[in-house]
């Protein structure tokens, strides 16, 4: 049995990731900053479908936080073999123009920073074990790096733009150790993250712009996320798959 991180594990596509994991056989933390609830749901659905699951309150922008939450994962597992990098946060949609460095920082404290600081801390437990070999990193960034959310939240975007060039420089970083790093870019998703940028039914409105003519589910995302996690994928490092319906 592998034992696997997903951060912001406990709605969206970190749920379906999650879910999927563990009742194809994985040991699954998820992650969540403050709805225990919501958390809670998750671990008792994936219980009830024969999988084992525990969730761990932690802020990723908080170092001591993320350093409390491996030496946790540590003691109840030991080793860790996956890390989802999923967290991640928006603000209401407004232009560049109304931007605060508040903002800003903390969208890239969470996104930026906390990803490279899963990263370092799932790095130094596979030096714990003395194992790099099948190990794997996948980072969610977004579509959003490439189209740049003019109007709405380049903030966001460029903090998932860093993420895409953490997830090549790791990749080379790791390579020879047997670590895998890629990414997958998911476009418009039915998520709640939407509306977190105050446009709920967001989805719905700019499904007819995609060439699919429709959006996407979180489970579509966490195929494509197991598949890179898995041995199916293992001549693949440094890749970052678009899954945004066609654009």
């Amino acid at each position: 049995m592998k034992n696997v991180l997903i951060t912001g594990g406990s709605r969206g596509i970190g749920k379906a990731t999650a879910m999927k994991l563990a009742v194809s056989g994985h040991f699954v933390f998820i992650n969540y900053k403050s709805d225990n609830h919501a958390a809670d749901s998750v671990i008792s659905q994936i219980k009830e479908q024969g999988g084992q699951a525990m969730a761990i309150q932690c802020d990723i922008a908080c170092e001591d936080d993320v350093v409390r939450m491996f030496e946790i994962i540590k003691q109840q597992r030991g080793e860790l073999h996956y890390l989802v990098n999923n967290a991640g946060v928006l603000f209401q949609q407004c232009t560049t123009a109304e931007l605060t460095a508040e903002r800003i920082n903390r969208v890239l404290s969470i996104n930026v920073t906390g990803t490279l600081i899963c990263c370092r801390e799932f790095i130094r437990n596979a030096r714990i074990y003395g194992n790099y070999k099948d190990k794997g990193i996948v980072n969610v960034s977004s579509a959003a790096a490439r189209l740049g959310a003019a109007g709405e939240y380049i903030d966001y975007a460029a903090s998932k733009g860093a993420m895409d060039t953490i997830t090549k420089g790791l990749s080379l970083e790791l390579a020879a150790d047997g670590i895998r790093v890629n990414g997958v870019r998911p476009g418009y998703i039915y998520t709640q993250m939407h509306s977190d940028g105050g446009e709920p039914g967001r989805v719905n409105r700019v499904a007819e712009q995609l060439p699919m003519k429709r959006g996407g589910e979180p489970e579509e995302i966490a195929e494509i996320i197991i598949w890179l996690l898995s041995n199916s994928s293992s001549y693949v490092t440094g890749s970052i798959i678009d899954a945004a319906g066609g654009r």
